[in-house]
């Protein structure tokens, strides 16, 4: 699937290097050396240098040797074709997409809604779940949602005390 996984920024320095707006939790791997990246704009780009410079991801692109040669990149968005169902490095990595569709369920099998964001917060992240009276924020922790059953397309939730709404 291809998915967004950065922005090019402002160009850094004059051997034509891009500050990066990193949109993935793999900077690492979408970012190596080598690595091939699909724009809409400029269409494949091939990173040849990739560096960190005061917290910041710098990359470097094939054929690109100049400040003015970045520059003309500038606010484009980078994609990757990524295996959303490819193991991640813990049992509970899921892939926003992944989630999302996925019904939500009360312990009692009652269907509470539909999950249809994941929001990340510097916290924690929560689920969005569209139900009839509206949306519901859940905490995206296993004591709240203890089973995720991703082939089932499927989620139970244990919502925090919503003012009696939903039992």
């Amino acid at each position: 699937m291809r998915l967004l996984v950065g922005r090019i920024g402002r160009a850094h320095g004059i051997l034509g290097e891009a500050t990066i707006e990193v949109r993935t939790d793999e900077p690492d791997r979408r970012f190596a050396i080598g690595n091939k990246v699909q724009t809409d704009a400029h269409g494949e780009l091939t990173i040849t240098s990739g560096r960190v410079h005061n917290g910041i991801l710098l990359l470097g692109f094939n054929g690109i040797t100049d400040r003015n040669g970045i520059e003309k990149l500038r606010n484009t968005l980078i994609y990757c074709d990524v295996d959303i169902n490819e193991p991640g490095i813990d049992e509970d990595d899921y892939h926003v997409l992944q989630l999302v569709g996925c019904s939500a369920e009360l312990e009692s099998g009652q269907v509470l809604g539909e999950v249809t964001d994941v929001v990340n917060l510097p916290g924690q992240d929560l689920l969005a779940i569209k139900t009839e009276t509206g949306e519901v924020l859940i905490p995206f922790v296993h004591q709240l949602v203890p089973i995720v059953d991703i082939a089932g397309r499927r989620v139970v939730v244990i919502p925090p005390d919503m003012s009696g709404e939903v039992k």
